[in-house]
């Protein structure tokens, strides 16, 4: 999500960084800062662009040194605002820290070192590792120690750059989940999270691997585990140029985001759960009170947001039993629907900034109704709009099309499911505890889903011809069909339709004639039969049937000619490992066909006009 860039060598290091930062703009970003070593420890940072960091530096100097780190911030913890830029510094501003991912544990660390005397200036979570430093340096630890030290008490996943006036000439960083390189130049290091960032000076890049400490000087690094035993990592060569850098050696934004998928997942449920295995959502803001008199919610958005709130529907109202209305966000005011304050309603909008959806939302809020959203975006019009907010922690999605949103908006809204079972005593804490741990399967059966991209990609070049497609589906597998046609035809501009399975009687099956392509989603669920029912219906019709289903299921090859077979997801949670085949089917038809999948033909990636 973050841009982290740091600079250790022979020449001035800040226009070196901030150069660095540049490369990394296209991941997306709301504030950026910078920490220079020039005898002393100088930090700017402001909200905004590029521009407005350099604007300020411009105004009080650039400092100089041959010591530097800088950051591109995607807000986590806390708005978008200069306080909440990074670096950040300890109380003796000796220590500076940039800080990529989440620390789970951040609530009880901030208060044990607010007990303890600490003065924090910030809401984020990476101030506090600044603190935690100066804890050890003061028990006479050297940099490295301490910062070794520290990362034993962080819980999540993150990538960690800090400097140190008292040590002049060492940076040293730290992962754990989230990405870090060392770029090795001629007698200077470029410590980076991304490959882009260091290829201005260098095409000789060291992958700092997981649970590694490195320590980076201009001549050397030095790479330990966390418990300080020495590991000596090997050095590649990299041949990319910048444009394909950028999108981390693939050569689309659309397929790097359909691969970053798991570790999104991953970012959208780190931190949810307490020592007590109990849900806490920091910045719902909505009391439990509150929540435990609701009776009726209504879900509204656009587009695929939709489509993850047709999921979500499916979740709230088994595991809490409450009834819940889905109304596509451009239609809800004027329906005139019946809401107040028992009523809550969900908001979905990756950007927080779609008009339909704040629209819906701002009526909402009128008519009485508690609003929470589900926004990846801090500090946008809905979260700021809202009562309470859960953050989707998917990092910035370059495409148009929604792939890894999708995902963490369905995530984000189980989580939600959840937490109102728990509120309200729906289900037991093992019940909770059981759904939890099969979400926490999600990302390794995504990426084993990822791993049928060979066999997606021969299907769409056997159909990359065909002008019209169906998906169907039952249940979950109806909203993953609505979703699979929408990528089909905003991508490849193919016309392709998704309908519940048992409607197509009702008037679709008369588009169905030989060789049309129809895309069944049929996992194992409960209305599985009727599916292999539906399939039948449309073969009979001379369709080319390709099937999703669970692996192992030999009875669907029975009634299908194509088949692509997921991991088996529980039913309420499948619509996340199934989308990605559907994913990877619609990329490739549109690359077959000549299509831009990042940029397609009449679309944007935030729609903030009605």
């Amino acid at each position: 999500m973050c841009g982290i860039v740091g600079y250790v060598g022979p020449e001035e290091a800040l226009p070196i960084v901030l150069e660095g930062l540049r490369r990394l703009e296209y991941r997306g970003y709301d504030s950026a800062g910078v920490a220079v070593l020039d005898g002393s420890l100088t930090v700017v940072k402001r909200a905004g662009k590029l521009a407005e960091l350099e604007t300020a530096l411009d105004l009080s100097g650039h400092p100089a040194g041959k010591v530097a780190m800088g950051h591109t911030r995607w807000a986590t913890h806390g708005a978008p605002t200069d306080r909440n830029a990074h670096p950040h510094l300890d109380c003796s501003g000796t220590v500076a820290v940039i800080h990529n991912g989440i620390i789970e544990n951040f609530s009880q660390l901030r208060a044990r070192l607010e007990k303890d005397g600490h003065v924090l200036g910030s809401e984020t979570d990476t101030e506090l590792v600044a603190h935690l430093i100066e804890e050890r340096l003061r028990e006479g630890d050297s940099l490295v120690e301490g910062v070794g030290g520290t990362v034993k008490e962080l819980e999540g996943a993150y990538s960690l750059v800090v400097l140190s006036s008292m040590e002049p000439g060492l940076l040293v960083g730290v992962k754990v989940a989230s990405p870090l390189v060392v770029g090795v130049g001629d007698g200077e290091m470029i410590l980076a999270s991304d490959i882009p960032a260091v290829l201005g000076r260098t095409s000789t890049v060291i992958p700092v691997d997981e649970g590694r400490i490195v320590e980076v000087r201009a001549e050397a690094t030095t790479f330990t585990d966390f418990d300080g035993n020495p590991v000596s990592p090997e050095a590649i060569t990299v041949d990319w140029d910048v444009a394909k850098a950028e999108k981390g050696g693939f050569d689309t934004f659309m397929l790097k985001e359909i691969h970053e998928q798991p570790a999104a997942i991953r970012d959208t449920l780190v931190g949810r759960v307490d020592e007590h295995r109990r849900l806490v959502l920091d910045d719902l803001r909505i009391s439990d009170d509150v929540l435990r008199e609701v009776d009726k919610v209504f879900v509204v958005a656009c587009g695929t947001a939709y489509h993850s709130g047709l999921v979500a529907k499916y979740a709230i109202e088994h595991w809490t039993r409450l009834p819940v209305e889905i109304d596509i966000a451009s239609e809800f005011r004027y329906r005139d629907p019946v809401l107040g304050r028992n009523t809550l309603t969900l908001a979905v909008s990756q950007s927080g900034e779609t008009i339909d959806t704040l629209e819906a939302a701002r009526h909402a809020r009128r008519q009485g109704s508690s609003l929470l959203a589900v926004t990846n975006t801090v500090g946008s019009s809905l979260a700021r709009e809202a009562d309470g907010v859960i953050y989707m922690h998917a990092g910035p999605e370059i495409g148009v099309a929604a792939t890894k949103t999708f995902a963490t908006q369905m995530v984000s809204q189980y989580i939600l499911a959840m937490y109102l079972a728990q509120v309200r005593g729906s289900m037991f804490p093992e019940e909770i505890a059981e759904v939890l741990t099969r979400m926490g399967e999600l990302p390794r059966q995504v990426h084993q889903a990822i791993g049928l991209d060979a066999q997606v990609r021969e299907l769409a070049r056997r159909f990359q011809d065909s002008r019209d497609w169906l998906f169907i589906g039952r249940h979950t597998g109806f909203p993953a069909a609505l979703e699979g046609a929408l990528k089909l035809k905003e991508i490849s501009y193919v016309h392709a339709e998704g309908y519940p399975a048992g409607e197509l009687k009702h008037g679709p099956i008369a588009l169905v004639e030989e060789g049309v392509p129809v895309v069944a989603v049929a996992t194992t669920c409960h209305v599985y039969p009727k599916m292999l029912s539906n399939i039948q219906e449309v073969r009979a019709r001379g369709a080319e049937v390709i099937a999703v289903a669970t692996e192992g299921d030999q009875q669907i090859r029975e009634v299908a000619q194509h088949v692509i077979e997921v991991p088996e997801t529980p039913e309420l949670l499948s619509p996340v490992v199934v989308t990605v085949p559907l994913q990877l089917l619609a990329y490739h038809v549109a690359r077959l066909r000549g299509c831009d999948v990042d940029q397609p033909r009449n679309l944007a990636k935030s729609v903030t006009v009605e």
